[in-house]
């Protein structure tokens, strides 16, 4: 896993959402945009952490901040996850985990014993022009927005 830093241009990617609308991350320039990886919809933590984004949407939005839920989700899977959580925020499917690879959060894991390759909770914020301003990869499901405020309020 070789991932990006804060101050390296993002990588750009295009990707299907939700509706199967293609989003590109060129299309946001100008506003601040939270992308944060996960592992799979509508599991317990990827649940909490989306939960927690979308009560957070009128403080994201005053620091002018979009959110990018990057998952492999098949894209057939994220509209009953916004549903059933009632999300305010774009999810993307990622299912080759090529955008995943490129911001260098696809590797090994360990869950209850065994090792497999799969997505790491990490977020990155990316700027006005393109570059990632922070990498948040210390929190923990229910503190994420958290981390994430108290680092725009800083």
């Amino acid at each position: 896993m070789n991932r990006v830093e804060a101050g390296q241009a993002a990588p750009t990617f295009t990707l299907p959402d939700q509706d199967g609308n293609a989003v590109s991350l060129s299309e946001l320039r100008g506003k601040k945009v939270l992308v944060y990886f996960y592992p799979k919809a509508m599991t317990p933590g990827c649940t909490v952490q989306a939960q927690c984004l979308r009560d957070s949407k009128n403080a994201l939005d005053k620091h002018n901040v979009v959110v990018l839920g990057i998952s492999p989700d098949p894209v057939k899977r994220l509209p009953k996850f916004i549903e059933k959580e009632g999300l305010n925020f774009t999810l993307l499917s990622d299912e080759d985990h090529a955008v995943a690879d490129a911001f260098g959060v696809w590797g090994p894991k360990k869950f209850m014993g065994r090792e497999f390759d799969g997505i790491h909770r990490i977020s990155f914020l990316i700027d006005e022009q393109g570059q990632i301003e922070k990498v948040f990869d210390k929190f923990k499901t229910k503190d994420h927005h958290e981390v994430v405020l108290d680092y725009l309020a800083s």
